[in-house]
Parts: C-alpha cells; sequence; structure tokens
C-alpha cells in the first residue's frame, strides 16, 4: 500500500496500529514474557565487565554528582582538545555547504575512499616505501578498521597482542571468537599469546619465547606505554613473522608523535611488505575524534597460505560492510595534508608534546619512574606494590583528575597509569600543581 506524502499522517497511523495489536496480542499468546528465542552470542558473554574506556566515564560520572563543584582535569580516555585549524574546518565547511546545490551534491562515493586522498595518504606518508594509492584503503578510524581487519581474519586464526595493549585488540577477538575462554588466575585469555612488553624488555617482547600465532597486532608508538619501537626491534618482528609465516596488524596512529630515529611504519622495515598490514588514523595526529577518518594499507604482495591476495579479500570485506569514510571528513582530510594545513596540525602535535614534557618533568620530580611521553602523548607511570584501579581512585578522588588504571590494558599493566596530554595548557599546569600537592 503506498502512502502519498500529501497524505493524512493518521491513515499510516491507522494503516500500522492493527499489525502492532496483532503482535502483542500474539506474544502474550505464546507466553514469551517479552523474550525471543534467539541465544545470545556466546563470545559476547566471554567478554570482562565492561569495556575500558565506558568504564572510566561511569565512574567520571559518580564522580561529578559526588564533587559537583569540583574542577574535574580528563587525563584519561585521550581525546584531543585544540580546535581544528581554520584551513581544515573551513574547508569541510565549504564542501558541506555546497552540497546544498545542484552542481556541487554528490551522493556515494568510491568504498575504498576519495581518490585524491589516497594518492595524498600515499605520497605523504609513504613516499620513501612505495607504498601504492591502490594499496590504501580511506576509513571512519582505526578502531573501526580492526574490526573489519578480524572480519577478513575469521574465527579460526590465532593472534598475539602485546601485554600492556589497547584493549581492541583483545575485546575484538573475543567477539569474533579467537580468544578461547578466559582464565580468572592469569586474567588472560586462553587462546591468545600475551607478549609481554615491560620496562625489563625495553618494552618489547622476548620473541625467543614468544610462540607462534597466526596474526601479530602490534601499536608503535605503543598505546599505552608511549614506547615506540627502535628499527632493530622491527626488525626482529618483521623476521620472526616471515619466519613463522604469521600476518602483523601494525598500528601506527601515533606516529606523528616521534621525535627521534624510531620507524614511523612498518613498511619502512624491509621485507614488511610480504607480512604486515598497517591502520592508522587522523583522529590524534589532526584532532580527528569526533570527525572520524583513518586509513588501511593492504600491499599487493601479502598473501594467505592459499597464495589469495589478502587486498582482493579485504576489499570485499570493505565494500560489503562499509560504505565510504564520509566525503566532508575526506576533504577536511585533504586540508590536513596540504602544505598550510600540514604545518598547521604539525604545531598542535607539537603543543601535546609540550604538555607531555610537563606532566613528564612533574612526575620525575616526585620520585616515581615514568616512561613514555617523548614520542607519544602517553605517559606510563609505575607506582610501585599498588593496584592500579586504586590509585585510580585516590588521585581522582583527592585531585579530581581522571586517569587511566594500566590493569586495564592487560595483566602486565598493572602498578601502572597511563595519563594523557591532551587538554589545553592551563588545565596541564593544573593538574600537574594537584598532583604536586599530592605526592610531595
Amino acid at each position: 500500500m503506498y502512502i502519498s506524502s500529501s497524505g493524512n499522517s493518521m491513515l499510516c497511523r491507522d494503516f500500522l496500529r492493527p499489525r502492532i495489536i496483532q503482535a502483542s496480542l500474539r506474544t502474550q499468546k505464546e507466553g514469551i514474557d517479552g523474550n525471543t528465542k534467539v541465544p545470545r552470542n556466546v563470545n559476547m558473554e566471554k567478554l570482562r565487565s565492561g569495556y575500558l574506556f565506558p568504564e572510566i566515564s561511569k565512574r567520571e560520572v559518580q564522580h561529578t554528582e559526588k564533587y559537583p563543584d569540583a574542577k574535574l582535569i580528563s587525563l584519561g580516555i585521550g581525546d584531543t582538545t585544540e580546535p581544528l585549524p581554520e584551513i581544515i574546518a573551513s574547508s569541510m565547511a565549504d564542501y558541506a555547504l555546497s552540497l546544498s546545490t545542484a552542481e556541487g551534491y554528490r551522493g556515494y562515493g568510491a568504498e575504498q575512499g576519495n581518490k585524491a586522498l589516497r594518492k595524498t595518504i600515499a605520497e605523504t606518508f609513504y613516499k620513501d616505501v612505495q607504498i601504492k594509492e591502490t594499496e590504501v584503503f580511506v576509513s571512519d578510524g582505526a578502531q573501526c578498521d580492526i574490526i573489519r581487519l578480524q572480519l577478513l581474519l575469521g574465527s579460526n586464526v590465532s593472534i598475539a597482542v602485546q601485554d600492556p595493549s589497547f584493549p581492541a585488540y583483545v575485546d575484538s577477538s573475543v567477539i569474533i571468537g579467537q580468544a578461547g575462554d578466559f582464565e580468572d588466575k592469569s586474567r588472560m585469555y586462553g587462546n591468545i599469546e600475551y607478549m609481554k612488553c615491560v620496562p625489563q624488555t625495553n618494552f618489547f617482547p622476548d620473541l625467543a619465547t614468544t610462540s607462534r600465532s597466526d596474526i601479530i597486532f602490534f601499536c608503535s608508538p605503543n598505546n599505552p606505554t608511549g614506547h615506540a619501537a627502535t628499527r632493530q626491534q622491527l626488525e626482529q618482528l618483521v623476521k620472526f613473522a616471515k619466519e613463522n609465516g604469521s600476518i602483523i596488524v601494525f598500528d601506527s596512529a601515533y606516529a606523528a608523535y616521534i621525535t627521534d630515529d624510531s620507524p614511523r611504519s612498518i613498511f619502512e622495515i624491509p621485507g614488511a611488505r610480504e607480512v604486515a598490514i598497517e591502520v592508522s588514523s587522523f583522529s590524534k595526529f589532526a584532532g580527528f575524534t569526533g570527525i572520524r577518518l583513518g586509513w588501511t594499507v593492504v600491499p599487493e604482495e601479502l598473501s594467505f597460505s592459499n597464495g589469495f591476495p589478502v587486498i582482493n579479500d579485504f576489499n570485499r570485506i570493505v565494500c560489503t560492510c562499509f560504505n565510504g569514510a564520509s566525503s566532508i571528513a575526506q576533504v577536511g582530510g585533504l586540508a590536513c595534508l596540504s602544505p598550510e594545513g600540514f604545518a598547521a596540525v604539525c604545531s598542535i602535535t607539537d603543543y601535546y608534546k609540550e604538555n607531555a614534557k610537563i606532566l613528564l618533568d612533574t612526575f620525575a620530580s616526585l620520585g616515581l619512574k615514568v616512561y613514555g611521553g617523548k614520542n607519544a602523548p602517553y605517559l606510563w607511570v609505575h607506582f610501585p606494590g599498588s593496584k592500579s584501579w586504586d590509585v585510580f581512585t585516590e588521585i581522582l578522588e583527592r585531585t579530581h583528575i581522571i586517569t587511566v588504571p594500566g590493569s586495564g590494558f592487560g595483566p602486565a599493566g598493572e602498578e601502572f597509569m597511563r595519563v594523557c596530554a591532551f587538554g589545553h595548557r592551563e588545565s596541564i599546569l593544573e593538574a600537574a600543581r594537584r598532583l604536586e600537592n599530592l605526592y610531595l
């Protein structure tokens, strides 16, 4: 039955009402008591409590209700705070306005991304390693691409993660069915290889004692520790992957914060094209946490055990599960990579790096051992003998500062706190003052 736009809205409601009533009566008659007969995904039942960052947000809300007059400072979840450069914001605004005209309107774009943006990403970040624009897939962010990669890989692969590491690697592995059961004693999933990356190992796994896995999730600079893997370390990782026939999923979302000669891409390492996928993002580099834009690089040489190109299957996943990143966001991405735009976003990352130095100096002056903060916007602070959630609570209660407990990133994160450098300068300076009053 067709109802024209000029028809009476009452007609729509009358047309739908009998079906709603019948469905309601049928539900009562069958005695379903509000439940369907569909079983819950067993993998969802294996997830441990809430995802880390929503849990922190919940505690932040509770603290605000308890102390409504307190000025809360967030050094926690890691959201960018500084305004977008005008050249970038205006480019998106102009494009959005052009969509209101017949000449400027555009609908669907290519699922793989704007051709010009793919080319510019390849030329800006991968010029010296010969990544082709056709190997770049533009997306709505690195975390979303991690999920798409999990769909690509499926449930019958084994995985390894850094310990500590970004929670999405583990949680997505649980959801897809790779992780096995959670073991309360070890606080690990049985089918995941946890590669301990702690100060004693220079935040790099002991590959001599690491079991083979199909997929190795590796983030550098690392979230949460802030450590950027050295060239020698990444050469070892690529060699390990080649010897074991593994695929590295390399997360370079914080590469823009590297200040020394640490590689910014896994593809700087010879042989990486045969064993690696790289995921990256505009979020922390350009302040696009709310705009949502990222990319994934899948080299043509990378293949499955049967010789089938990985890039072909990933393209199919993208075309099936994604209609492409927002055209407005992609215009913003192009503006970020223009000469003027790139200089502007780099000045903002420099601002956050200075924030990190302020916090690094503060913790060091308090006699606390602190890592990171030089090649990443994160500091990894050690509180020996303490439970990280207890430290989180103490800092929040006594200073009204949000941090992140290290145990939320894996068993090796216990006794540590992650502190982020995203924030307005006055907030960072105030946080430093409060921490000095707490621990001096």
